[in-house]
């Protein structure tokens, strides 16, 4: 990745804050006073002589958006990420904090990023090396990366967002469906990833980046019920190197090992009422996210998939004080990720609303407003599609 073009890149996705105005002497004086405990001197001849790989493996710990921040401090700072021991120092972090990739209504050029650690939203230009006027939509993702697909279901592109290391696909050799489902698998040790486009007709093909091309896999077994009635709305979940699909008539759920090529179907019936539903995992758990409506009341509701039964089990769902907002009204419900922390994005003619829920800590939240950058705060921005990955300095498309 050329530095020049990460660097201006970097600083288009808004995580900075500019310099503090300058203060008077006298202000100055007072926070020395204020922080600085008495007898305590903070020698400079000490300090700037602080070790560099120290320096580095503190840095490396920071928060993903105050890296950027502290970028604009000075030459040495900024050039950090063209540092390659600094990189390896930001790979042993293990971040547990999901961004959300997602497109609004408002703008299909470009994204709007969700830190969920800081609560903030984040502008993002979009993949650079595309035309301007090119419309692709996140489709998958796997660690720090995020795969994009373009509107006319043709190319396919894999970005890590923060750096913009791209890559674009090459050209399928099956023939394009209208509408596909699309999983994303990747071994974290060897940062090799596997990407599947599967169409309702069986049809089916699989990208390896090793060798850089996509493979025709053959015919789906006879133990699978075609034509396939994919749940579009549901998002596809990995869990490992498998891929889970979500269909209907009959309900249930097509997984596929992209290492061993094995396909598996399970029938499970559906819970009565549900509008909109799709899948999520955690853990390597299997949940269901749906919407539950009966008469006026509309609710949110968690089902965990059972191993042995193959059937749904409530494990959760949304506070009363979250629900009441949403009675009497013709809510739709649209997720937005699906690994461990859940995004959804609440809409009807009277309101909008983007919840999360943590699967593991059973934690509702509801999300600030996206307003981006440009529209002086104050223009909320609809949320229509997205997903969720793990910002990462050093992950390569």
């Amino acid at each position: 990745m050329a530095a020049g073009k990460s660097r201006s890149i970097l600083k288009n996705l808004d995580l900075y804050k500019p310099p503090p105005a300058k203060k008077s002497r006298k202000e100055q004086n007072q926070k020395s006073e204020i922080d600085v405990a008495p007898g305590e001197v903070l020698e400079q001849e000490i300090w700037k002589e602080f070790p560099e790989d120290l320096f580095e493996v503190v840095i490396a710990r920071l928060p993903i958006a105050a890296f950027f921040r502290f970028r604009a401090v000075c030459r040495k700072w900024n050039s950090l990420l063209e540092s390659q021991s600094f990189l390896q120092h930001c790979a042993e972090v293990q971040r547990d904090c999901p961004w959300f990739y997602t497109i609004t209504h408002g703008n299909v050029n470009s994204g709007a990023i969700y830190d969920s650690s800081s609560m903030k939203w984040h502008h993002h230009p979009g993949i650079s090396p595309l035309p301007v006027k090119t419309v692709v939509l996140p489709v998958a993702s796997a660690g720090g990366l995020v795969c994009f697909l373009d509107i006319s279901h043709r190319n396919f592109y894999v970005c890590n967002p923060l750096t913009q290391s791209t890559r674009e696909l090459p050209v399928r050799t099956v023939r394009l469906w209208y509408r596909i489902a699309v999983g994303m698998t990747l071994n974290s040790m060897s940062g090799a990833y596997k990407i599947m486009s599967l169409g309702c007709d069986g049809e089916y093909d699989v990208y390896d980046s090793v060798i850089n091309s996509w493979a025709r896999m053959g015919s789906m077994p006879s133990s699978i019920t075609l034509p396939l009635s994919l749940n579009f709305r549901s998002q596809t979940v990995s869990i490992g190197d498998t891929l889970y699909f979500m269909r209907s008539d009959p309900d249930g759920i097509v997984s596929y090992n992209t290492t061993n090529g094995l396909w598996k179907q399970f029938i499970t019936p559906l819970p009565l009422h549900l509008t909109d539903h799709t899948l999520a995992a955690c853990g390597g758990r299997i949940i269901l996210v749906g919407l539950l409506t009966k008469n006026a009341a509309t609710c949110v509701c968690i089902w965990e998939l059972q191993r042995m039964t193959l059937l749904w089990k409530e494990v959760d769902r949304m506070p009363n004080l979250l629900c009441l907002e949403f009675y009497g009204k013709h809510v739709r419900m649209i997720c937005l990720g699906n690994r461990g922390l859940v995004m959804l994005s609440l809409r009807s003619r009277q309101m909008n609303r983007l919840v999360t829920y943590d699967v593991a800590r059973g934690e509702w939240a509801k999300l600030p407003a996206c307003a981006l950058p440009g529209s002086g705060g104050r223009k909320r921005q609809w949320v229509a599609c997205g997903t969720v990955f793990h910002p990462s300095l050093t992950a390569l498309a």
